[in-house]
């Protein structure tokens, strides 16, 4: 799943760096599953009360899982969407994606969600080949 990325913003690109809100801006239209899942995991985070929000809800087809995999595995898109809505994102699977507020960084909970005690007990037979 790649980005479909406008030729004028190619364009761009080619002649130097591109701002933040280019970027994306053109990950939210090419990844609309993935944008949606990260914004609602991010809203949930403002408007609650806990350390961070996470969603648990698997993706409803490949596609979806797809561009899922493509926006957390990329560092720059990645690093894009922390950036744009002021988050640090946590990833353990196919749709295990968790958004903590900047400060918590280096914490307990977060250093508890991202251990590798964590991804162990987060896996099961059903999620093997996602």
């Amino acid at each position: 799943m790649s980005l479909d990325v406008p030729a004028a913003l190619l364009e761009r690109a080619e002649r130097g760096d591109v701002d933040d809100a280019e970027f994306v801006d053109c990950v939210k239209n090419s990844l609309p599953y993935a944008w949606e899942v990260v914004s609602r995991v991010v809203g949930e985070l403002h408007s609650g009360a806990d350390e961070y929000a996470d969603n648990t809800i698997a993706p409803p087809d490949d596609k979806a899982r797809g561009e899922l995999l493509r926006a957390l595995a990329s560092d720059a898109i990645r690093g894009g969407l922390e950036r744009h809505f002021g988050v640090k994102l946590a990833f353990q699977n196919c749709h295990r994606v968790a958004a903590f507020p900047l400060a918590s960084v280096g914490g307990e909970t977060y250093s508890t969600f991202i251990s590798t005690r964590a991804q162990l007990l987060n896996q099961s037979p059903e999620l093997r080949n996602c």
